[in-house]
């Protein structure tokens, strides 16, 4: 099994997102500088169909977060340390993931309140799926 810092997480498809951490030394005479950094966020999205897989519906519009103060609180409760930012990059999935996301989309195109699934992808998603091997 994969384990997190190889970073494998095991899932068909992870959100990726560019966030910039506050690191705060604990003790009074030590301090870092830089004391902001910028990393890489990879959550791993949920199986179409499984509890969270309506991650992107409920915090992405058209690629970009919908509301920034909502989803830099849950990356600080994830990571356990101060967000500074957060970006949404992209949703990596493997192309049966893809299908199958798309397939479970068009399931439930009643919460989407869309026509078809390629409209909730645009609408949601945006530009920002890439499809990998």
């Amino acid at each position: 099994m994969a384990s997190a810092t190889d970073g494998d997480s095991g899932s068909d498809a992870e959100y990726v997102f560019k966030v910039q951490l506050y690191l705060d030394a604990e003790a009074p005479d030590v301090w870092l500088d830089p004391a902001i950094t910028e990393t890489t966020m990879h959550k791993a999205a949920a199986e179409p169909g499984e509890d969270g897989w309506m991650f992107f519906r409920d915090n992405l519009w058209r690629g970009e977060i919908n509301n920034y103060e909502h989803t830099r609180r849950l990356a600080e409760e994830a990571l356990g340390m101060e967000v500074r930012s957060i970006e949404f990059r992209e949703l990596r999935a493997s192309e049966a993931y893809y299908e199958d996301l798309k397939a479970e989309i068009g399931d439930h195109l009643d919460a989407f309140k869309a026509d078809d699934a390629a409209e909730v992808v645009k609408k949601y998603l945006g530009s920002r799926v890439h499809v990998r091997e």
